[in-house]
Order: C-alpha cells, then structure tokens, then sequence
C-alpha cells in the first residue's frame, strides 16, 4: 500500500492514500510519518494529518533535487509498526437534557434513544487525527445504523464535552465552539487542558470507547474530576 506523492505548493508535499480509511490504512500513515520524521527531520516543520493524507509544510522552497529524494522516498520499502493497543474508557451522560439532538436524531433514524445508546457505546472507535478544534479526535468505526448528515445551519454554540454525531463520524467537543454535528450526550472528562504537558491524553492511533453513565454519576464527576481510565 505505497502512498502517492504529490506538490501542493513550493514549501508543502503530500502523501495520499486511495484507500477508504481503516486500521490498515491508518497504521501505514503513521508508520510513513515516522518515516518522515527520520528522514526529512531538519526539512519538515510539521506533518498534518488526515483521515487519506500526510502534509508535509517543509521549512523552505522545493528545489528539483529535492522533489527527486521525495519521489525516492515514496517508493522505497518502509517498516511497519503495530497500531497501539491502548484503549480509553469516555464516561458519557446520554440525557436529552445534556444530548439536545438526541430526541430529534432519534426520530430521524427510527431507532429509539436506546438503541442509539447501545449502538454508540457498543462499538470501539480509533483516533486517526487530531484538527478542527485544540484536541478534537477524528475517529472512525461509527456504526452505519448511526451515520445520519450534518446540520445544514450549524449551532452556534456546543458546549465543550458534547459528544455527537455527523456524517460518518462521532467526536467530542473539546472546548465551546459553533457546530454542526447532532448531540448526543455529553462527558464531564476535560479532553485538552492546555496547561497539561501534553495537553492531549490520547494519541492517533490508540482507541476510545464510550462508557454511558447516569445524570448523578455525571454531575459527581463533573465537581470530582477521576483520571481517564485505559486498560494498562
């Protein structure tokens, strides 16, 4: 599975993947962006990662040589790494008073909030990347039944710790934002303290499944912060 290669602008290559997005497709981008790392060390500033592409913003202009060593690069033969195995528990409160779309979705999906429920904590989802927001996980393994379109006017306040949907994906809010995914429930975890080092718990890579909790384990948590729980 040999990425492509392609110049976006003199300072900025990219890698891409005509693949859908899946835990093989995954594991090669992050083992390629290590790859990267190692060999394009002192000419990259930063690899920005997506769900099919690696961006590489490089430190200063492409020269024909230097798109030569890129295009060498994108042929040889990389080693691969395992996916982590770490996995996070996310507490989630699916309240309707806490998830203001669940009602609505549910109707929209003829599944009763329930089986919403079931669907959404069932299921492990892996972290491919962070983007949109300081913290905010791009996750894929949604269930189809789940996968229902994106507000055609987004909110223009969700509050941080709203879990919902759109599209394909579920995520997390992590700080108050505008928006456009549908709400489901919400957790009392903080996801980015940006005095923390890193100010990120989780990594691409490593996986998050949903807990669901009660309205009174949700507001015990919310004053009485516990540590987020993974299985090492």
């Amino acid at each position: 599975m040999k990425p492509k290669l392609r110049q976006i602008s003199p300072i900025l290559m990219e890698l891409y993947w005509d693949e859908k997005p899946n835990d093989v497709l995954l594991n090669h981008l992050l083992s390629w962006d290590n790859a990267i790392s190692s060999q394009f060390g002192n000419e990259v500033i930063e690899v920005r990662k997506g769900f099919q592409t690696l961006s590489c913003l490089l430190k200063n202009n492409l020269k024909e040589s230097d798109l030569t060593a890129w295009q060498n690069f994108v042929e040889a033969n990389i080693e691969l790494s395992p996916l982590p195995t770490k996995l996070w528990e996310i507490p989630v409160c699916y309240d309707p008073e806490l998830g203001k779309d669940l009602i609505s979705l549910s109707k929209s999906l003829s599944l009763d909030i329930e089986k919403i429920i079931t669907l959404h904590t069932e299921q492990t989802y892996r972290i491919h990347f962070f983007g949109f927001l300081p913290g905010f996980m791009y996750l894929n393994g949604l269930d189809p039944a789940l996968h229902f379109p994106r507000k055609s006017i987004p909110d223009r306040k969700i509050e941080h710790g709203s879990v919902a949907i759109g599209g394909a994906q579920t995520g997390i809010y992590p700080t108050e934002s505008p928006g456009g995914w549908h709400v489901i429930g919400k957790t009392p975890i903080r996801l980015f303290d940006q005095n923390l080092n890193p100010p990120v718990f989780a990594k691409p890579g490593e996986q998050i499944q949903f807990i669901p909790i009660s309205r009174e384990e949700f507001e015990q948590l919310s004053f009485d912060p516990k540590p987020i729980k993974s299985n090492d």
